[in-house]
């Protein structure tokens, strides 16, 4: 399976990314953002289930089915927190993930808030309907067109760069979901935001990656100073009571971490192969 992935990495490549928005959301879904928001605090729970095994899913996550004004969508709900199997587990790092993914802009993360089920609170996320697992996609050998390999790679240097500053080392290929066109949406952030010297001495993704080098390679400008711009202020503003001071004081020595390691890289093979 390792060598399959690899294979599948070398593979998969987009052409013109650099004329496109970084964002894997469509600026149509982007635009569409607040709407669904709102649509997950308010709309109605008319169905709930429990469709996966806790072999797939530690946190025991609900999928409802919401409805609102004669819209019906489905939703990932889960109120996962505390050590679960093993794992620091905690539904607010949901909502914490999907707010400073839109702050800087990458738009990978499905639209994620607070909603009250069953008398608890939890994250409520938007559930793709119409994306594929990496994983699926792995093992049922399915063909990409070789156009879309260069934009896929710079969204996977793009996952690597939020998951590093998030220090979320739990991506499993069930957590990408690649859509028609091959847009990358990232999903399940409850085991991120981690406090601990592990996460705060390197990072996740680097050259001593633990299956080999997995590195930020390009990485849009934009993205970049926004990442300088966050300040315990700042990621106060964003985030609200979803992430602790400690854990904002984490993410921060992270984001020193990440801007040093592209400093570096920059050193060492020029901006124009770092930044675009």
């Amino acid at each position: 399976m390792k060598k399959r992935l690899l294979t599948f990495f070398a593979f998969v490549f987009v052409l013109g990314f650099g004329f496109q928005s970084i964002a894997q959301f469509t600026p149509e879904e982007v635009a569409e953002r607040d709407k669904w928001e709102e649509f997950l605090k308010t709309a109605e729970v008319v169905k709930q289930e429990q469709p996966w095994g806790s072999r797939e899913a530690v946190t025991n996550p609900w999928r409802l089915t919401l409805e609102k004004g004669g819209i019906t969508k489905r939703a990932v709900w889960k109120n996962a927190s505390g050590r679960m199997k093993g794992y620091m587990e905690n539904w607010k790092w949901e909502i914490a993930a999907y707010r400073l993914d839109k702050y800087l802009g990458l738009n990978m993360v499905p639209p994620t808030v607070e909603k009250r089920f069953r008398g608890d609170r939890g994250s409520c996320q938007f559930y793709m309907e119409d994306a594929t697992s990496l994983r699926d996609i792995v093992e049922k050998d399915i063909k990409k067109p070789s156009y879309k390999v260069f934009p896929f790679n710079r969204a996977l240097f793009l996952q690597r760069a939020l998951d590093n500053l998030i220090a979320n080392d739990d991506r499993h290929q069930n957590q990408y979901l690649i859509t028609e066109d091959w847009r990358m949406i990232l999903i399940d952030h409850s085991r991120s935001f981690r406090k601990s010297k592990k996460f705060t001495k390197k990072l996740i993704y680097d050259e001593k990656y633990k299956e080999g080098p997995r590195l930020m390679k390009e990485l849009p400008r934009t993205f970049v100073e926004k990442l300088k711009t966050l300040n315990s202020e700042v990621i106060k503003e964003i985030v609200g009571e979803y992430l602790t001071d400690k854990e904002i004081e984490a993410v921060l020595i992270r984001r020193d971490l990440i801007i040093k390691w592209i400093d570096d890289r920059i050193k060492k093979v020029g901006e124009d192969k770092v930044l675009y």
